[in-house]
């Protein structure tokens, strides 16, 4: 199999419990390369949790995992699989951009020196070429003035926009965004959401955690409504949000502002 067929998520039957708290409950999804999928669903209903699960900062209960081909949090030898290392988690994360909902930068350093400290100290890059892309992708976000400030300076929009400039810093091949925008004030919202259309244009895959119904209408190829741990329904922006076979669906939609 060529590696332009090979989807860049599959997740097949994954389960995750914390104790006797089931939390997924058998989640089957798949992404192809350069996609975005938007992820949509009431709180508690186990979005971010797979989120957590796709890099391994969550190990599945059961189940399995690919990006790009390769099975995460784990190794198969000889039909069965072995855990993973932490340094080999870690070299696999360092292909998974993710941000959060809160933006988890680094108070004692510049916009500047928040972007490049993943790419010069984990990656061992060059710091002038580091310095090189980080210029750049804030030119990208919209911040390029910015690069001296520090986080506390910034409003909380701007932060995010630096947060996901970090992260697309390590080169991803998949970038994951558990509800950026919900820590916003709504004014805010605006200038991160169009980074991330910007983002999409470009080609990269996403997954989106996101209650931003028209952006995940206006920018998603694919969107999943989940509850309860389970996936509910999935297809276009256009099967889900106007036709709607599932009733919890239609119940979810009538309730939140499209």
């Amino acid at each position: 199999m060529t590696t332009e067929k090979i989807p860049m998520l599959v997740a097949r039957n994954v389960h995750k419990s914390f104790g006797e708290n089931q939390i997924l409950k058998g989640i089957s999804l798949e992404v192809r390369k350069g996609e975005v999928m938007c992820l949509l669903g009431p709180s508690g209903s186990g979005k971010s949790t797979f989120l957590r699960c796709i890099n391994h900062l969550e190990p599945i209960t059961r189940g399995r995992i690919y990006v790009d081909g390769t099975l995460v949090g784990g190794r198969v030898r000889k039909g069965r699989i072995y855990e993973q290392t932490e340094t080999e988690n870690c070299r696999m994360r360092r292909e998974i951009g993710m941000v959060f909902q809160q933006f988890n930068l680094f108070p004692h350093m510049t916009v500047l020196q928040n972007i490049i400290e993943g790419p010069v100290t984990v990656k061992r890059e060059n710091r002038a070429r580091a310095v090189d892309r980080a210029v750049r992708l804030l030119d990208q976000v919209g911040l390029r003035r910015w690069e001296s400030s520090y986080p506390d300076q910034l409003s909380g929009g701007q932060q995010q926009r630096v947060a996901i400039a970090r992260a697309l810093a390590m080169k991803p091949k998949l970038m994951l965004f558990d509800e950026p925008t919900s820590a916003l004030d709504p004014e805010l919202v605006g200038d991160v959401l169009a980074v991330m259309k910007d983002l999409a244009r470009t080609g990269m895959t996403m997954i989106v955690v996101t209650h931003e119904l028209g952006f995940a209408r206006g920018v998603a190829h694919k969107v999943a409504l989940m509850d309860d741990g389970v996936m509910v329904e999935t297809g276009t922006p256009e099967k889900v949000f106007d036709a709607p076979e599932n009733q919890r669906t239609r119940s979810f939609l009538s309730n939140v502002d499209k």
